[in-house]
């Protein structure tokens, strides 16, 4: 597995997000912007951080605070409440599927998983279920059935 080189990350953003404050240092990167998950949705603003060797973190930035839903105390998949990171991927994963590589472009994984991330969270506002699966830190998987609403096991 060979890492994409830093430049070409910040090329494939820019090239996609020409309007987004990107910034970066010959081991990190930087990226800001905001984004509208369908036509019907809210304006979120993000912020990734790349760092080589420590892996991509995505952060909602604005709203400041996101709101919860009816009778919910905590946002989903967040790896921080308090600054909203958002759970993408999981960072021990073995399955490459699962998990995000240094040989795969964030603009063509990252950013997109931020976005249905931010799609399963408005879903989420209207109903108080999470649809988005995926894996809780105590190890519990979590997934639903579209057609009935239904968790399954």
């Amino acid at each position: 597995m060979n890492r994409i080189p830093l430049r070409n990350q910040v090329l494939a953003l820019r090239s996609y997000f020409k309007e987004a404050e990107l910034s970066w240092t010959r081991t990190s990167l930087k990226w800001v912007h905001t984004i509208t998950p369908t036509p019907l949705s809210k304006n979120y603003k993000l912020k990734l951080t790349y760092k080589i060797g420590k892996g991509v973190d995505v952060y909602v930035i604005d709203p400041k605070k996101l709101p919860l839903a009816t009778g919910k105390k905590r946002l989903p998949h967040v790896y921080s409440q308090e600054k909203q990171e958002l759970c993408l991927y999981y960072p021990s994963a073995e399955e490459r599927e699962r998990k995000w590589f240094p040989d795969m472009y964030i603009v063509k994984t990252i950013v997109p998983w931020a976005i249905e991330w931010l799609e399963f969270y408005e879903y989420w506002l209207g109903s108080g279920k999470w649809f988005g699966g995926g894996i809780h830190p105590n190890g519990e998987r979590e997934e639903y059935d579209f057609g009935s609403h239904k968790k399954t096991p």
